[in-house]
C-alpha cells in the first residue's frame, strides 16, 4: 500500500512540475529570440523594450521555438504610441509575417482582439465596453490561451474575446512581439511566461 501511495505522490509531483509555466525572457539579453527588421529591441532594467527605429517600419521579435498549444502571460506598458501586438503560430519572410496577432494598442483600438495578417484581417474585436480595461501608461497583464482551434484572451483579468477558428487550429509557428510602422512607438514588456498544454 505504501509503495502505491509513493508512486501516486511521485506521479502527481511530476505532473505539477510538467505544468509549471516557464519564462521565455531571461531579463538579461535576447537569447532565445530573433529580431526581424530595423526597429530597436533591447533589455533595460530587466525589461524588454521595443522602439521605432530610423526606418519607422514594422519590426518583430520572434521566439526561436515554435509553440502550438499554450497559455502565455505577460505584462506590457505603452510609453508612447503603443500600437503593437503578440503573434502566435506564426512564420515570417523578411518582415512579412503570417499568422495571428493578439492586438496591443491604444484605448479603443481593440487590445485583446485577434487580427490575421495578410489574410482575413480582423477575426474578432473586444466589445466596446471592454476597451476601457486597458490602463494607458501603466502596466497591463495580458493572458493568451491557444488550444486547438480556440483562442481566448484576458486583459487585466477580464476576458476580452473567445474565438473558434479552424484555420487557426491548423496553424504552426513561433510567438512574436510586434512594433507597428509609422514611428514614435515605445513599449516595455516583462514577466513573459508560457505553459505548454
Amino acid at each position: 500500500m505504501k509503495l502505491v501511495l509513493c508512486n501516486l505522490c511521485l506521479l502527481l509531483a511530476m505532473t505539477i512540475v510538467a505544468q509549471k509555466p516557464n519564462s521565455i525572457f531571461n531579463e538579461k539579453d535576447l537569447s532565445g529570440w530573433t529580431a526581424h527588421g530595423t526597429e530597436k529591441w533591447y533589455v533595460e532594467k530587466g525589461q524588454l523594450v521595443c522602439e521605432s527605429g530610423p526606418d519607422k517600419q514594422y519590426g518583430y521579435l520572434s521566439t526561436n521555438k515554435a509553440y502550438k498549444n499554450f497559455i502565455l502571460i505577460l505584462q506590457f506598458k505603452q510609453e508612447a504610441n503603443g500600437n503593437s501586438g503578440v503573434f502566435f503560430r506564426s512564420g515570417i519572410e523578411g518582415t512579412k509575417i503570417s499568422g495571428w496577432q493578439v492586438e496591443v494598442a491604444p484605448v479603443n483600438h481593440h487590445t485583446g482582439g485577434i487580427y490575421e495578417s495578410y489574410g482575413r484581417g480582423w477575426l474578432v474585436q473586444p466589445k466596446a465596453e471592454d476597451e476601457k480595461r486597458l490602463k494607458p501608461g501603466k502596466w497591463n497583464t495580458l493572458k493568451i490561451k491557444v488550444i486547438g482551434d480556440e483562442v481566448t484572451t484576458w486583459l487585466n483579468g477580464h476576458q476580452m474575446i473567445h474565438l473558434n477558428d479552424e484555420k487557426i487550429g491548423k496553424g504552426e509557428g513561433f510567438i512574436a512581439l510586434q512594433i507597428h510602422d509609422g514611428g514614435g512607438i515605445r513599449i516595455r514588456w516583462k514577466n513573459l511566461t508560457i505553459e505548454e498544454l
